[in-house]
């Protein structure tokens, strides 16, 4: 399901852009995240992995708008684990501060094969794709979407269910950037998703629709007011920070809206019994989720965090290569 000026395919067929998990249709999400299986177990073979030098004399720009550490470092260590070359653009060299976002663009596909790309706007993602038709682009995180995060969340959940398909789970807190892309990639997959928010935080209704387009084996979309509601019987819980970067000066007036949406031990003992707890990280302990919680055995933060190495390896590869 490709959204109109979004990701691309070349003129040989192969895959081009990943500004958002829709620009994949479901067999690609799926084979994508084969190859994150298949990469993450050949990992321990090093340099004699058959992935080793994929990318063996290719460039790849780290365009940072943002802070990141998970999605930086992996990013780096994916591409050189490929054979490839990192070349990093942070502040405000990066986009648009010194010349024109398209003017970036049109020098990067020059010099290098993608751009990774960590901004503010999902606009400019946009743009640099649509400006620069050579280069790769893939959303490493923008305002409305976060793609590559959810590779790692679904990825992670297989690990542990086995399967997708007739699962369900619930993301308590903002309807922001990581509960898009989750909901995109969870209902592609078979996996209900519950999103409990309060009021004036709710997912976007384009992504309600969206969702509804590409739900497969029976999943479903489902938008709550209650927490406790939304979490009942789901098979994992997952949470983020409720202020965003960027959007400091609003923790104060978040908290007392998000108070009530704090995953406590009392909100997943609503859940199913073995349910997961997840968040993306970085995490505030205290305040959208208690140290409990993410310190307990039901906790998978850090096996997300290790698994967005091996489906932005996959990723690479997708994009990239044959």
């Amino acid at each position: 399901m490709k959204r109109p000026g979004t990701a691309g395919s070349s003129s040989e067929g192969e895959k081009h852009n990943f500004l958002s998990v829709l620009d994949f249709e479901p067999d690609e999400l799926e084979q994508c995240l084969l190859l994150a299986e298949r990469v993450k177990r050949e990992r321990t073979l090093g340099a004699k992995a058959p992935t080793a030098g994929a990318l063996a004399g290719t460039h790849v720009a780290l365009v940072f708008e943002k802070p990141s550490l998970r999605t930086r470092l992996t990013f780096e260590i994916a591409v050189r684990e490929l054979g490839g070359h990192v070349v990093l653009l942070i502040g405000e060299a990066a986009l648009g501060a010194r010349e024109p976002v398209a003017d970036v663009a049109r020098n990067l596909e020059r010099w290098v094969k993608a751009a990774v790309i960590r901004t503010f706007a999902q606009e400019i993602v946009a743009e640099v794709a649509r400006v620069a038709p050579r280069l790769r682009v893939i959303n490493a995180l923008t305002d409305q979407e976060h793609p590559c995060q959810a590779l790692a969340d679904v990825l992670t959940l297989k690990e542990r269910w086995g399967k997708w398909q007739g699962r369900t789970l619930a993301f308590v807190g903002d309807g922001n950037n990581v509960a898009t892309s989750l909901a995109h990639a969870g209902v592609m997959l078979g996996v209900s998703v519950h999103v409990a928010s309060p009021e004036g935080y709710e997912l976007p209704s384009r992504v309600v629709e969206e969702a509804a387009r590409v739900a497969r084996h029976g999943a479903q979309l489902r938008l709550f007011r209650n927490p406790q509601e939304a979490v009942r019987g789901v098979d994992a819980v997952y949470t983020d920070v409720w202020t965003s970067m960027g959007q400091e000066s609003e923790t104060a007036r978040k908290g007392g809206v998000f108070a009530p949406y704090q995953v406590t031990s009392e909100v997943m003992r609503h859940a199913a019994p073995g349910a997961l707890f997840m968040h993306c990280l970085p995490a505030h302990r205290g305040e959208e989720v208690t140290a409990e919680v993410i310190e307990s055995p039901c906790s998978v933060v850090f096996d997300q965090a290790e698994n967005r190495l091996h489906t932005q390896k996959a990723l690479l590869l997708t994009l990239m290569t044959r």
